[in-house]
């Protein structure tokens, strides 16, 4: 399990992750998803014990990262595939992760196998990878120890859609056997088609998380009315929360009629009001944090 308790950092008077809080739990995958800049790196370099938080804390099988005597054996780790010793060959890197673990070097050879890495792959070095192999190699030093726990920021980066489907299945049986995956990804179709809960961040802070059917059907209702203006100020006063659409007019968390009431107690003409629809992941992660980009670019 990780368990994520109010995780705060800040780099002098900028705020890159504020109070967020969540968990993920064995036999689940967890999508981890937000803009750029939104915090997610920031969030799992923490949770690894990489970047030291402000305030708030994150254990892995109830042990800070930093605590435990195998980290490997515990947990795998793929943040930056690009992260390795471009003069090793793959199954060097793997060999010698394989002695500071203290795994047999047996499941060297069986990784590399496991990730789809032959025989003549293990033998380049690793400065001649293309990206998608290095994900692939990062892949096996995450899984090298046998852990219950991964946590992969972005490992579908530079592969191809084949690989992209290998890598859902090989997640998707991990979370199956038990294992917690805790997965970043800008490919929103594929986290939708592999992940069980979601944890939506932006500007730092979690917008939204739940399960996965859960969040979906609760998309809410889109509104637009004559006075734009107007209809924000009045689902403020009513505390109805909401959010730009991306084709314009509200999303509002809320069913219709009540977002039609407070409209028609407030005098308000109407041009639209329906339910915002089944437009999938994309469609909620654009709704959740709207705007959330453009302020992260320029602050």
């Amino acid at each position: 399990m990780i368990e994520v308790d109010h995780l705060t950092k800040r780099y002098g008077p900028h705020t890159a992750v504020e109070d967020v809080t969540f968990r993920c739990e064995p036999g689940t995958v967890t999508g981890f998803l937000g803009p750029n800049g939104a915090g997610k790196s920031t969030t799992m370099r923490m949770i690894c014990g990489m970047t030291p938080p402000s305030s708030g804390g994150a254990t892995v099988a109830g042990r800070p990262y930093r605590e435990l005597p195998n980290p490997g054996r515990e947990i795998g780790v793929l943040l930056d595939a690009s992260a390795q010793h471009a003069g090793r060959t793959g199954r060097e890197t793997l060999t010698l992760a394989a002695r500071t673990m203290g795994v047999d070097r047996g499941q060297v050879a069986a990784k590399l196998d496991l990730v789809g890495l032959n025989e003549t792959a293990a033998r380049r070095r690793v400065g001649a990878y293309s990206l998608g192999m290095r994900q692939r190699l990062g892949l096996a030093l995450a899984l090298l120890g046998d852990p219950r726990v991964l946590i992969l920021d972005e490992p579908a980066n530079g592969l191809d859609p084949e690989g992209i489907f290998w890598m859902r299945g090989l997640l998707r049986d991990f979370a199956d056997r038990g294992g917690t995956v805790l997965l970043s990804s800008h490919l929103l179709r594929e986290v939708e088609a592999v992940a069980d809960r979601l944890v939506v961040i932006g500007g730092g802070t979690v917008v939204a998380q739940g399960g996965k059917d859960e969040l979906l059907a609760g998309a809410g209702t889109l509104v637009r009315a004559r006075d734009q203006h107007a209809l924000r100020l009045t689902l403020d006063r009513a505390a109805l929360p909401a959010t730009a659409g991306t084709d314009g007019g509200f999303v509002v968390r809320a069913e219709p009629g009540e977002v039609g009431q407070a409209a028609a107690d407030a005098g308000l003409v109407l041009t639209e009001l329906r339910p915002a629809g089944t437009g999938g992941l994309e469609q909620l992660f654009l709704t959740l944090t709207a705007g959330a980009s453009t302020k992260e670019a320029v602050r």
